[in-house]
């Protein structure tokens, strides 16, 4: 008989009937892998991820950011202070603006050039990890559940 502390128990490494269990811990498991893969460079996957949409965007507005990264405005700026902090992220907003108006800083952008190659090493993981078609039905399925709140 296998109990919740044993390591080989079914009900610690078995998929649980709850879809959204199953979802939390695979959403668990692909930001631990990221964020070790990005954990040299100092920063985790959503602060990786704010400076690469910063910098494709160029200026962006934290509404623009969350638009594009399809999060809600608080994880943004939640996610944006740390940033502005270590001063890889700056407002560049006209003084008594409403509406920040956000770039990279020389350092973000030496900062996300630099962690760009273990964001590469960890896609390439999964990649690897998972296969070709694998990572096609899932991609998919994700696509589907994202756009069930849509």
């Amino acid at each position: 008989m296998t109990t919740a502390g044993d390591p080989s128990s079914p009900i610690i490494h078995g998929s649980s009937v709850c879809s959204c269990i199953n979802l939390r811990r695979a959403s668990s498991a692909v930001t631990g892998i990221y964020d070790g893969f990005l954990s040299s460079s100092g920063l985790n996957n959503s602060q990786f991820s704010l400076l690469k949409h910063i910098y494709s965007l160029g200026p962006a507005s934290v509404s623009d950011l969350a638009l594009e990264m399809r999060l809600d405005r608080t994880t943004i700026v939640r996610n944006l202070k740390a940033l502005e902090q270590i001063g890889y992220v700056e407002d560049i907003s006209a003084q008594g603006s409403r509406n920040r108006l956000l770039i990279l800083s020389e350092s973000g952008k030496v900062k996300y050039i630099a962690a760009g190659n273990q964001w590469e090493q960890a896609q390439s993981f999964l990649q690897e990890a998972l296969g070709d078609e694998d990572m096609k039905v899932l991609t998919t399925l994700l696509s589907k559940v994202e756009k069930l709140m849509a």
